[in-house]
């Protein structure tokens, strides 16, 4: 057998391999026995007939590319042995470029490689944001919405008020592919904010609620806003708008008053001084969480940007595919579907798959230099680690499942091996962020295993605490192509 090896810039080789003419001559044997056991020769059992008579019923052609495709299987193993090519995946074969002697061409995508830079150099400022007093009343703030008294109103709205108005919109001058309704009719709640309050989320523009203060059930109230090119909604920037807003009903909100029978109310807290420290806990934990997370994206890209990763096509195309159904999945989140998606975008899915393609090719060149620096820094899970956080996971699963699909779970073996394969996986990226961390922070090893012993305490203090949690952020109306941090990055 004669091997040639052409690497190729995209990270797949040029493999042409020449065997001897008598192993095709074998692979037509074989591929006519084949062929007559599905062929009906008159006179001959299935897969009896000679040679010649199978070769005058299917013809040559017939015998020949099945006679290929034997002797691929029987060679291309063994060349990949010969050639010592670790493939990503199935290679394919591109070329029969001679049959005497036989010539083949397989394009196969090779495996991806790493060569790490120097990240142990790398050093980053790192600070975890303080919780302020405020950070603390904001909470306890929407707690006490939360447990608002809702009265009808037979009056004008105010400040304070919760207002339900059907609303719709246009666009004045729509471009050439936009809709001019941007707003279907929908009724809506509206909180009307009071002079000063943050109203940088409000929909369906900031300030909105104080427009409806001093209106009546049965009040249509028409305004006209000029959208800023910093709008939260990409697709509205610049636009010039009318929206209007039918008053269905106006009522007030009583809240109710800051004492330790609002914090028993809330959870197992005697007193507000003990609701507040726990929100104050909370919070801290939050921030530290939210401060690792993105001092652990910024320690990764600067270990991406001075490393160098390679990786196939096939490897790319995959990764744009979970991208896009990763999209897919959060619109539907969102009651919306990406063929309206890509519509309101003025896309087609060709234009969906480049816009993805820088955030699959980031995830792809982080998740290769994490295992990378894991294999390195000899990242380990006990089994008897890998064993609590399983059931751990399991026991969360337990309480949120149906019923019905949790047996199904645990009754699956493949089911179960990929539940533990995920886990352990994410054991491994985490141990191997927190050493990347500490890294950067140009910690001391003393100071890296104290960082690392408390660290555990710190989430399982959040995790069986009683929470007092901040209100959940808005969902926003428009989603993007976006590399979400709960990526395998």
């Amino acid at each position: 057998m004669k091997i040639d090896v052409q690497s190729r810039e995209d990270h797949q080789a040029l493999l042409t391999v020449e065997v001897e003419t008598a192993l095709l001559e074998d692979a037509k044997q074989r591929a006519a026995r084949h062929l007559s056991k599905h062929t009906k020769i008159p006179g001959f059992r299935p897969g009896k007939a000679p040679y010649a008579l199978v070769q005058r019923v299917v013809g040559d052609e017939a015998i020949l590319e099945e006679a290929v495709e034997l002797l691929v299987n029987d060679v291309y193993p063994g060349a990949l042995d010969e050639a010592k090519i670790e493939p990503y995946g199935p290679g394919t074969l591109e070329k029969i470029k001679s049959t005497t002697p036989p010539v083949f061409e397989f394009l196969i995508p090779l495996k991806a490689k790493v060569e790490l830079g120097d990240y142990r150099s790398i050093r980053l400022p790192y600070e975890v944001k303080e919780v302020t007093d405020d950070d603390v009343e904001n909470v306890i703030q929407g707690l006490r919405e939360q447990q608002a008294v809702i009265q009808p109103e037979e009056r004008p709205a105010q400040e304070g008020d919760l207002v339900y108005a059907q609303l719709s919109g246009r666009r004045k001058n729509p471009k050439e592919g936009e809709d001019e309704i941007f707003i279907k009719e929908r009724t809506a709640p509206v909180n009307v904010l009071k002079e000063g309050e943050d109203d940088g989320n409000e929909w369906p523009f900031p300030g909105f609620s104080r427009r409806l203060i001093g209106h009546s059930a049965g009040d249509e109230i028409a305004m006209d806003y000029v959208y800023p090119e910093d709008a939260a909604f990409e697709s509205m920037r610049g636009v010039e708008a009318e929206i209007k807003a039918v008053i269905e009903s106006v009522k007030s909100r009583t809240l109710p008053e800051l004492n330790d029978e609002f914090a028993q109310s809330v959870g197992d807290f005697p007193t507000m001084e003990a609701l507040r420290e726990q929100i104050r806990k909370n919070l801290e934990e939050q921030n530290l969480q939210m401060a690792n997370e993105d001092y652990d994206e910024k320690v990764l890209d600067q270990i991406v940007e001075v490393s160098t990763v390679k990786f196939p096509p096939q490897m790319l195309e995959r990764e744009i595919d979970q991208v896009i159904d990763s999209l897919k999945e959060r619109l539907e989140r969102q009651r919306l579907d990406l063929d309206l998606y890509m519509k309101s975008r003025q896309i087609d899915k060709d234009g969906l798959r480049e816009e993805a393609k820088p955030v699959a090719e980031s995830r792809i060149k982080k998740s290769l230099v994490l295992f990378e620096i894991a294999d390195q820094i000899k990242v380990n899970v006990s089994s008897e680690e890998l064993q609590a956080e399983t059931e751990r996971t399991l026991g969360d699963f337990a309480r949120v499942m149906p019923e019905k699909d949790f047996q199904k779970l645990l009754n699956s073996r493949e089911g179960r091996s990929d539940l533990v394969g995920n886990i352990m996986t994410d054991m491994v990226i985490g141990r191997t962020r927190e050493s990347l961390r500490n890294i950067a922070r140009g910690l001391e090893p003393e100071e890296t295993e104290a960082s690392e012993a408390s660290q555990p305490e710190a989430t399982k203090a959040a995790e069986t605490s009683q929470e007092a949690e901040a209100p959940a952020e808005p969902v926003p109306a428009e989603t993007e192509v976006t590399e979400e941090s709960n990526a395998e990055s």
